[in-house]
């Protein structure tokens, strides 16, 4: 795993590097946001530590991009004293976690191995995500209307009912949709859709 350490100050780039580097981990620095996002790094990166302080573009700011663009990727802030507020609020809106100066390396390395943990299950569910809203776009639009039936509760017979079929069709249509949803069971096809419907809350 690699982790992408982002401050302006030299010294804090090349203490922390050799901390991380004797973790175990790959490392790579950059002395502003904005060199950070232009290094198309971030499919590489497991966990991005950055100060709040930055020139031009904040830490804040930057949580707030990556947020938007790689919604997978784990942001840990360092926050002197009189950035903690703003700290605070970030966590509330996503980072990881907030480290006040001067810190521990065991605080430090523990704070990573968490956020890269927490990372590594965000990129799961989005993979997951994905995967299903593209065996949704395989359904035709009657399969989808017996799909969100069935999620919803309803019998073959009230299904039926429901969209004037009979209640063979309606049968024949569940099969169709267990096949491309690649549920093996009823309870495994309403745990998914539940589960999708409620991470997009």
């Amino acid at each position: 795993m690699k982790i992408a350490i982002i401050d302006d100050d030299f010294a804090v780039l090349d203490s922390l590097g050799q901390l991380l580097a004797g973790a175990g981990l790959d490392v790579c620095s950059f002395q502003s946001a904005e060199a950070f996002m232009s290094a198309a790094v971030e499919g590489e990166v497991s966990c991005v530590v950055s100060d709040v302080r930055l020139p031009n573009m904040t830490g804040i700011e930057l949580h707030q991009e990556i947020s938007r663009r790689f919604p997978s990727l784990p942001v840990i802030l360092i926050t002197g004293q009189g950035d903690i507020a703003m700290a605070v609020s970030a966590v509330k809106s996503g980072a990881v976690d907030f480290i006040e100066k001067p810190f521990s390396d065991e605080r430090m390395v523990a704070s990573i191995q968490n956020a890269v943990d927490i990372g590594a299950r965000k990129k799961l569910d989005a993979d997951l995500r994905a995967e299903f809203q593209s065996r949704l776009s395989e359904l035709s639009p009657r399969q989808r209307q017996v799909m969100d039936h069935l999620v919803k509760g309803l019998s073959n017979k009230e299904i039926a009912v429901q969209l004037g079929l009979s209640t063979r069709t309606v049968e024949n249509y569940r099969a169709w949709v267990m096949e491309r949803m690649r549920t093996r069971n009823l309870a495994e096809l309403v745990r998914l859709a539940t589960w999708i419907e409620g991470s997009h809350e």
